[in-house]
């Protein structure tokens, strides 16, 4: 009787709970169905915003899309033939410092905390903490960093190509190591103990196993990676990035920069009609790079991933 009776009492708090997650007693259908109206109607607003603000700038900037926009010097004069030749050049020559800088160091970092950090220790947990936090800090504080630690203070490369590089380092280190760590962690550890039992050591089995099967993350991290850096307008303001040059960068160390972002803010900033359409123009410029870029991204990690 005893146990009937505690049976009888697990099935009631059993049903109780069940219908109080169900919701069906106060009203949780229609409440779910009013909530993902508001959550499509939001997502459609933001989709046709941004088509509306692509298609903005590509219908006025299409009359300059031409090769005067990109093999010409920027000119206040003649502004019907102005092009961007110094913002492109200027460009490559920033993402070729960040790549050469913050990929060896995203990639080492990474490789540490996943195999070899002792997580117990106080440290690496204050490592980890920091790098979750530098994420999320907004790009204007990296370029007050770079303009206090790299173009003055201790490094004091002056306003150069390679200190907007280093800047911009700063500013994606955290996704590096964030993207080639997840990337290192979905090696199954099968293949780490199958080639240590064949009598690899715990660095061949890094280089040779688990560093071949992340590349594919790695590779599409990185790439997101320097397409956020390309757009970066605010902290290149502030280490040097001119909004008006009219010769090519001499180097990484020497010379007056700018980028198609600064060159792109420089023209939406003037009142004239013609530096309109020319912002528009290198606005549809900048959006051919990054849907390349990302669109290598998605190949990459289509091509090399896989499944284990």
């Amino acid at each position: 009787m005893t146990s009937r009776r505690n049976q009888i009492a697990t099935q009631a708090a059993r049903d109780v709970t069940l219908a109080q997650l169900d919701g069906s007693n106060r009203g949780g259908q229609w409440k779910g169905a009013v909530f993902k109206a508001v959550l499509v109607l939001c997502i459609t607003v933001a989709i046709v915003t941004l088509v509306a603000v692509v298609l903005q700038a590509f219908f006025t900037g299409l009359p300059r899309l031409d090769m005067n926009l990109i093999r010409n010097m920027p000119s206040s004069i003649d502004r019907s033939t102005s092009g961007m030749q110094s913002a492109i050049w200027g460009t490559v020559r920033l993402m070729v410092g960040v790549a050469v800088t913050v990929v060896p160091l995203g990639v080492s970092a990474a490789i540490y905390l996943e195999e070899f950090a002792d997580r117990t220790k106080w440290y690496v947990r204050l490592i980890e903490l920091n790098i979750q936090n530098l994420a999320a800090v907004p790009s204007i504080v990296f370029g007050i960093l770079g303009l206090a630690f790299i173009v003055r203070g201790p490094l004091d490369l002056g306003f150069v190509v390679y200190a907007g590089s280093l800047t911009l380092s700063l500013l994606v280190l955290p996704t590096i190591i964030l993207t080639t760590r997840e990337a290192i962690r979905s090696v199954p550890g099968s293949i780490r103990e199958a080639s240590m039992a064949l009598g690899a050591t715990k660095w061949k089995t890094i280089w040779k196993q688990v560093l071949p099967s992340s590349v594919p993350g790695i590779m599409t991290g990185t790439i997101l990676a320097l397409s956020r850096a390309i757009g970066e307008t605010a902290p290149l303001l502030l280490v040097g990035a001119t909004v008006f040059v009219t010769y090519n960068p001499d180097g990484f160390f020497e010379g007056a920069f700018t980028s198609l972002p600064t060159q792109i803010f420089a023209w939406a900033t003037r009142p004239q009609e013609e530096f309109r359409i020319l912002a528009a123009a290198g606005i549809i410029v900048l959006m051919g790079v990054l849907i390349v870029m990302n669109s290598l991204a998605i190949w990459i990690r289509n091509k090399f991933t896989r499944t284990w």
